[in-house]
Formats: structure tokens, C-alpha cells, sequence
């Protein structure tokens, strides 16, 4: 029976060809649009996993955390340096960091943080040594840079508005080993560097929108002062209230889960500040890709049910049309039993063979997407297939058996006699 089936399948080339690809198409839509949700809560859960509490100024929650883990840009209101300082000193912080940005070189962003936060979340370097002057800097694993190249970053994108620091240059130190984080594409610097290329370690009390705060959406109000940068001064990081510039963010490392709760709780009662669990905001945003996958989830079982209904339409028609066949068939001597199982082995294969390749497509269009992601925003999107996958696949092909049944009914109640008078 097999070879004859083959043979079938293979008088039906064209045909059999569009129902596989029809299915095909169905199920990768599905397949892709599941395992790529799944990869960007996978991914972006483990790119914060490393950041426990963000604190900055009051606003968008959402834009804090975007902006300080997944490193979009952004122009944020600066937090007060007594709030750095603050936390420094704090018994149940383990160690707080600030985090500036607003500055570029090439596509990069320009990071300005501690030595303590590098020691902290990405402790080995793959060469070189973590910096100790202001002109100096450590890059991320993506970073398309050699230990001892000089860079000179701009303030913003130049595209979009923004302007050369020429006369600031920085030599880089050291590479760090892959963190799959999105700080693989930063270059790191001295947050004391920011501060006085942007002409804040002189006035410490800059507004949002005056000169010397480093937005990070390329505009500005003022040239700044690059005075006061020296690429071979040493780095300070005690911080002293009065005395600290604001910064767009502090990252802070709880000395305990008990204390994480209590910062929170303390940085988001004051005016000031607020504070937030990276973990928390992404929640939130899971549950509105949620809501967007359900509707394309909802959008492919739709084009799965039409191709279905299709599939049935254009198989009934086919068995019509092989009336005489069948009735030869059975005119020779085959049994109801071996019609049965002809049609339904041959619909039910095309099924497979459908089901099969889009599997292999949606995983595939999942992992190119998933790629081109990681390439542009830094952290890894891991493609993985969960035991949920497959028993809706087994279901899929469970209810494809059944439908298949129906032709092949059809076929097993012809008469040979009529068949062969038609």
C-alpha cells in the first residue's frame, strides 16, 4: 500500500504541494509568534535578573527601568547625588551605583557608572583591567573596539540633533566577557568623566533641561564646559552629601530581600525619589505581550481553522472526482478497510508533512528574529521549546486524524457500482 500511495501522492505533485505549504504557513504562525513571546520574557527576565532596585526621580517607572537595564534612550529627570550618598552609608544596601548616560560613539552608548558595578555584575574581564582615570574605559562583549583604541563620544545621536565632544577622548582598558545583557553594547566610563564633560562637577544643583544634564535624547540646552575633564585623574567614588551630582539613575544592590523591601518602601515614600523592582515593572509589561500574543495566537488559529476547512473542501471535491477509481479498486477486490486507510494515510500525511515544516519554520523565523534582536538590543533571546509546545501539537494532530476520517468515510461508503456508472 505504501508504494502505491507514494505513487499517488506523486500523480498529485502540485496539488499536494499547496495543502503541505498552507499548512505549513498556519503552524508556523503559530509556532513563531509562541516561542518568540516566550523569548523576550525569557530574555529580558534574565537580563534584569542582575539589577535588584532602581532607584531615579519621580516618573515613568516603566522608561526608568528601560532605560537604566535595557539601556534605551531616554531623557530622564535627574535624582539628587544626596540620594547616591545617601545610599552609600545606608547599613542594608550592599553597594548602590549611579548610572549616567546621554552620550554615544557610534551606535554604543556611553555608560557612566563605578568600578563597583562592573566588579559587581560582570567580575571577569576577557582582557585588559577595569579603568582608574577619568579618560579611561571598559566595553562591553558586543563592542566592535580593542583594548587600547581611543574613542571621542558625542552627546546624543548626531542624526538626531546631537554634537562631537571632540576635545573628549577615551582610551579603552579593558573587554568584558559576555553578560548577555544588553550592556554587552555599552562602553563604560567613569561616572566622574560624565559629570565633568558634562559641566556638572562644578554646579550641582543643575534643573532638568539646563545646561550640564546629559540627556539622553540627543538634545541639549547649552554647549557644555569640557574644562573641567581630565583623562588622567583619578577616580573618587565616596560620595558626600552636598557635595554629589544628580544622576538619571542609581542601581542598588540590597543587602538583603527584607531591605530591598524597605528601600523600596522608603525611596518611594520620599517626594524625591522613586523606587522600583526591575522584575515588578517587567511583570506589567508581560502582561500586555500577554494580551498581544493571545490576539496573534488567536489570529493563527483562525488561519489554521480556514486552512482546515479548505483542506476538507478540496480533499472532498479530489474523492469525488476519483470516484471510478475507487470503484475500480474495489471492482478488483479491495476492501472498504484498505479505501479507508488509503485516503485517510494519504490526507493524514499531507497533514503531518504540513505540521512538520512549520514547526521547523516557526522555530527558524523565531531564531532569525530572535538574532537580529540580540544584535540590536544587546541581551540574548533564548529559543526554547516547552512540553506545552508539543501537546498542543499532538492535539493539533489529533483533531487533524479526526478530519481526515471524514473523506476517507466517504470514500469507504461509495459503491463500486455506482462509483463505476458516474
Amino acid at each position: 500500500m505504501l508504494r502505491f500511495i507514494l505513487a499517488d501522492l506523486g500523480r498529485l505533485k502540485a496539488g499536494s504541494f499547496v495543502i503541505v505549504m498552507l499548512i505549513a504557513l498556519a503552524v508556523a504562525l503559530g509556532i513563531g509568534v509562541t516561542l518568540q513571546e516566550r523569548a523576550l520574557r525569557l530574555g529580558s527576565a534574565r537580563a534584569a535578573d542582575k539589577f535588584d532596585l532602581v532607584i531615579g526621580a519621580p516618573g515613568s517607572e516603566t522608561q526608568l527601568v528601560l532605560s537604566t537595564v535595557f539601556l534605551q534612550p531616554a531623557a530622564l529627570p535627574l535624582v539628587s547625588g544626596d540620594v547616591l550618598a545617601d545610599l552609600q552609608n545606608d547599613p542594608r544596601v550592599s553597594w548602590a551605583a549611579p548610572v549616567g548616560f546621554g552620550d554615544f560613539y557610534r551606535a554604543y552608548p556611553v555608560i557612566g557608572t563605578t568600578t563597583r558595578l562592573i566588579a559587581e555584575t560582570a567580575p571577569d574581564l576577557a582582557e585588559g583591567v577595569i579603568f582608574a582615570a577619568e579618560g579611561e574605559a571598559v566595553v562591553g562583549s558586543m563592542v566592535d573596539l580593542e583594548v587600547g583604541a581611543e574613542i571621542t563620544p558625542t552627546h546624543g545621536d548626531i542624526a538626531q540633533g546631537g554634537h562631537g565632544h571632540d576635545d573628549v577622548h577615551y582610551r579603552v582598558t579593558g573587554k568584558l566577557s559576555p553578560t548577555g545583557t544588553p550592556w554587552d553594547r555599552a562602553i563604560l566610563v567613569p561616572i566622574q568623566a560624565v559629570w565633568q564633560v558634562h559641566g556638572m562637577a562644578a554646579d550641582h544643583d543643575h534643573a532638568e533641561g539646563e545646561e550640564g544634564e546629559p540627556h539622553a535624547d540627543g538634545e541639549h540646552a547649552h554647549d557644555h564646559d569640557h574644562a573641567g575633564f581630565d583623562p588622567h585623574a583619578p577616580l573618587a567614588e565616596d560620595w558626600h552629601l552636598g557635595e554629589t551630582p544628580g544622576v538619571p539613575a542609581i542601581l542598588v544592590k540590597p543587602a538583603s530581600i527584607a531591605d530591598a523591601y524597605k528601600l523600596r518602601q522608603d525611596y518611594r515614600a520620599n517626594e524625591g525619589t522613586v523606587a522600583v523592582f526591575p522584575a515588578e515593572v517587567l511583570t506589567s509589561l508581560y502582561g500586555t505581550l500577554g494580551d498581544a500574543r493571545q490576539v496573534l495566537a488567536a489570529v493563527a488559529a483562525a488561519a489554521q481553522g480556514l486552512v482546515a476547512v479548505a483542506l476538507l473542501l478540496v480533499t472532498m471535491t479530489h474523492i469525488g472526482q476519483r470516484k471510478r477509481q475507487i470503484g475500480a479498486l474495489r471492482a478488483l477486490g479491495a476492501p472498504r478497510s484498505s479505501i479507508f486507510a488509503l485516503v485517510w494515510t494519504e490526507l493524514f500525511a499531507l497533514i503531518a508533512c504540513g505540521v512538520a515544516l512549520g514547526l521547523a519554520g516557526g522555530y527558524l523565523a523565531a531564531k532569525l528574529l530572535s538574532r537580529a534582536i540580540a544584535q540590536r538590543q544587546g541581551f540574548e533571546l533564548p529559543i526554547e521549546f516547552s512540553a506545552s509546545d508539543f501537546t498542543g501539537l499532538a492535539m493539533l494532530l489529533g483533531v487533524a486524524a479526526l478530519l481526515a476520517g471524514l473523506p476517507a468515510w466517504t470514500a469507504f461508503r461509495q459503491s463500486p457500482v455506482a462509483s463505476l456508472r458516474s
